[in-house]
């Protein structure tokens, strides 16, 4: 029973040395381009060697870090070439989707939809923004899966921690501009609901000033 006991625990804890460090990679806790040692990790997560070892394998495969026998643990900053790459992936896919579902929501969606942009409202009123961060790539998620199509919201979906960290960076620069992104969310939703063309034109200005603002 012990034996089983461990081996279930195992990649529980693998798991959980993952999500903390993503998630201060992501916040930016461990800042872009500094350098930590399994040491630090091991005193600031409390865990042992082992599962921070597999965390990181993950976290430098998806491109988070770089494990050097030299230098130790880099934390991968994002590139401008990298942030723009993935902003204008994202107008191509995302214009797209909303061409497929502009006039064609379904209550139940709509449902969703207005859901979502309360709760970000919510998030705005609180200046949230972790929260408004998730909100936000929540709203664009909502589009791709009624869209329909599975491969343009499997593609979205293995960027979103990517769009989570550049989120982030976007909001911590000034947090007021969540306002401007809700109020655009809300217009994109309404000529959405109606079917009005202007839709395209909406998310595509969303993304391209979101691309420009993190780029001034």
């Amino acid at each position: 029973m012990e034996t089983k006991t461990r081996t279930a625990a195992a990649p529980l804890l693998k798991d959980v040395a993952y999500q903390q460090i993503k998630e201060r990679i992501l916040d930016e806790s461990f800042a872009p381009g500094s350098f930590l040692s399994e040491r630090e990790l091991i005193e600031v997560l409390q865990m042992s060697k082992t599962p921070i070892k597999s965390a990181l394998v993950r976290l430098e495969t998806e491109g988070f870090v770089t494990v050097s026998s030299k230098q130790g643990i880099i934390i991968n900053p994002l590139s401008i070439d990298q942030i723009i790459d993935i902003y204008n992936l994202r107008i191509a896919l995302e214009t797209y989707n909303c061409n497929q579902i502009s006039g064609k929501l379904t209550e139940e969606q709509c449902r969703l939809l207005e859901k979502n942009l309360s709760d970000t409202a919510t998030k705005c009123e609180h200046l949230d923004i972790k929260g408004f961060t998730s909100e936000d790539h929540a709203f664009h998620l909502l589009l791709c899966e009624f869209s329909g199509n599975r491969e343009i919201y499997r593609v979205l979906l293995n960027y979103q921690d990517h769009l989570h960290r550049i989120t982030l960076r976007h909001l911590k620069k000034d947090p007021h501009r969540m306002h401007t992104f809700y109020q655009e969310h809300v217009e994109i939703y309404e000529s959405l609901k109606s079917g009005d063309q202007r839709a395209v034109e909406l998310i595509t200005d969303h993304l391209q000033t979101s691309k420009q603002k993190l780029l001034d």
